[in-house]
């Protein structure tokens, strides 16, 4: 699934590049998780603005000639990934489920599985941009979110710290393969109580999870089966990841070997000597 570092990826490869656009036209496939909220043909003639990130969201502004500014918000779903081409290379295909054609080239999401969305919303604090976004947590990079206010809201949580990190309600961006990764940095047992965290272990973990997805975002996020930004490249965090997938090999700071449990059904990937309860 894209996260965080792969959507931010994905916004930073076509952001500038359709700012200014006039959508000429709006194509939908077949249907994804939630409708689209207006008819395609009233979008004509809107100019798009600039490109944000929430979370795994992208907002995508549309100003119409007519109304107060409103736009799409996007999701990438398990297996989606956006493209933004100068003109169609190919005709849409059957997993090609969103098209935007504007003045300066078309936007394109792929999704097989068609878990993603793209939904109208009169801005991005209200209608169905405001209900999804509204249980995010922190963004990872806010200054606000304090080593003190990210213990905290620890403390509330009686969840494996892992689990925490990925609800996403504490801070967004450490999926899996984040979460994994910077607890080994942190050096905390994935399977610890949130709430056992103490302040200096809390900060120490928030300043792994900032570390690694810098590092994240530096490399173009990562990519294990789909994901491709919109100039279709790869991402190469995976490459260098200490502890996920790497069940039996030799940790990169003991030499014991990396273990893999599974939490909520995901893979954990964590060094037992080196990461402590």
């Amino acid at each position: 699934m894209p996260e965080m570092p792969e959507v931010e990826t994905t916004r930073r490869s076509f952001a500038d590049r359709i700012a200014g656009a006039r959508v000429e036209r709006l194509l939908m496939g077949a249907p994804l998780r939630w409708p689209l909220g207006r008819e395609p043909a009233e979008l004509v003639g809107a100019t798009v603005g600039d490109t944000v990130r929430r979370g795994k969201y992208l907002w995508l502004p549309l100003q119409l000639p007519a109304e107060p500014a409103g736009g799409l918000l996007m999701h990438l779903g398990m297996s989606g990934s956006l493209a933004f081409l100068p003109a169609p290379a190919r005709e849409a295909g059957k997993h090609d489920h969103f098209e935007l054609h504007t003045s300066l080239g078309v936007l394109r999401l792929t999704d097989p599985r068609r878990f993603g969305a793209v939904v109208w919303s009169p801005a991005i604090d209200a209608g169905m941009a405001a209900k999804l976004l509204a249980t995010l947590g922190h963004e990872p990079f806010d200054e606000a979110l304090t080593p003190a206010l990210f213990h905290a809201e620890l403390q509330r949580r009686r969840a494996p710290i892992k689990a925490a990190l990925l609800a996403g309600d504490i801070i967004v961006g450490a999926g899996n393969i984040y979460a994994c990764e910077a607890l080994f940095e942190a050096r905390i047992d994935p399977r610890t109580p949130a709430d056992r965290i103490s302040r200096p272990r809390a900060a120490r973990l928030l300043a792994a999870v900032r570390d690694v997805l810098s590092r994240a975002l530096a490399l173009g996020g990562s990519t294990l089966r789909d994901f491709r930004d919109a100039h279709g490249m790869d991402g190469q965090f995976q490459l260098q990841a200490r502890v996920y997938g790497r069940e039996g090999q030799p940790c990169p700071n003991c030499g014991a070997p990396v273990r893999r449990i599974v939490q909520a059904q995901r893979s954990t990937f964590y060094c037992a000597v080196c990461q402590k309860r």
